[in-house]
């Protein structure tokens, strides 16, 4: 673009040749100069507009602070929205895990309050002098109430599993015949060889004959299912007990029965009384263990009345006894 300039009549004119270079700067020139005007302003404004008490600036300033503001309120309600949220769900968690650790203490036989599964635990110490101390941001707040509920879900699911392995052992445990059969004050013979009452030869006695008088109740040493209950000529009325796992009970010599084949029954209830049927010199209970057949103490089962303390080990773990020839 060329550009003549006439400064007067019949003078010599002047021709300046503006090129894209020279647009290009006064562009650029323009835009810096608006800019800077732009700025100034703005910083003018909200710098003095205390003082020049403008009506007009100070509802455009006051429109912009409540916008800035309700979306700073609308930021912290959805964020404690969701913490409401996750502290409903660690609520929930905690319930069921005081649940679940009252039932692991029925089944440890342990007192809930001495674990403190129904009270929050004491906590304390010396106040930090060292260590810088400071309140924790809500980003901060959220990522440990995350990381505290991740926790939860693990020892939930652990504790779950601790049950069912709990329940599952106590099942078992009522399987196996652990209470004595009848209240007896003594044995009138035990396991292993003896004189035979009847042949006077040295036999072998396959189980424990508690001495007790007729009528007195038998009750089932561990939970099963009756397999016999009836007439046989060596056991006279006899009450056999299927427990499961290869293990089984006798009740021999009985008077009465009070279980019939196809019952299923729970450890401690009466199943027949104290007779002398069979063969037999008097009224007493004739008790046997068997593991897959084989006769085993019972001895090594059975838990005293009076005590505790264990007498017997697993079935699993029992030696098998067999009669010698």
């Amino acid at each position: 673009m060329q550009i003549i300039l006439l400064p007067h009549r019949l003078a010599k004119a002047r021709t300046i040749t503006v090129s894209t270079r020279h647009f290009a700067l006064s562009a650029a020139l323009a835009l810096l100069l608006l800019a800077g005007l732009t700025v100034g302003l703005y910083w003018v404004t909200i710098r003095f507009v205390a003082e020049l008490q403008v009506p007009y600036v100070q509802r455009l300033v006051l429109a912009a602070q409540k916008s800035e503001n309700e979306d700073s309120r609308q930021v912290i309600r959805e964020s404690l929205s969701g913490i409401a949220v996750r502290l409903g769900e660690i609520q929930a968690r905690l319930t069921q895990l005081d649940a679940v650790g009252a039932r692991l203490s029925t089944l440890a036989n342990l007192r809930p309050q001495e674990y403190g599964f129904a009270q929050a635990p004491g906590l304390g110490g010396a106040a930090p002098t060292l260590t810088p101390q400071h309140s924790l941001t809500l980003n901060e707040f959220s990522l440990k109430l995350a990381e505290l509920g991740q926790r939860m879900e693990s020892r939930t699911d652990f504790l779950g599993v601790l049950e069912s392995q709990m329940v599952e052992q106590t099942v078992r445990e009522k399987l196996i015949p652990r209470m004595p059969p009848v209240n007896a004050p003594f044995k009138s013979s035990g396991f292993g060889h003896r004189e035979d009452p009847f042949t006077g030869l040295w036999t072998m006695h396959e189980g424990i004959d508690f001495q007790a008088s007729t009528g007195t109740a038998i009750l089932a040493a561990a939970g099963g299912v009756v397999v016999f209950a009836g007439f046989h000529p060596q056991y006279g009325y006899l009450v056999e007990i299927d427990h499961g796992n290869d293990l089984s009970t006798r009740y021999a010599h009985s008077s009465k029965l009070l279980a019939k084949e196809g019952d299923v029954v729970q450890r401690g209830r009466k199943i027949a009384e104290v007779g002398s049927t069979g063969r037999s010199t008097g009224p007493h209970l004739h008790f046997e263990v068997r593991l897959k057949g084989v006769a085993q103490n019972p001895g090594q089962f059975l838990v005293s009345p009076n005590t505790t303390t264990l007498v017997a080990r697993s079935a699993i773990h029992v030696p098998v006894a067999r009669a010698q020839p």
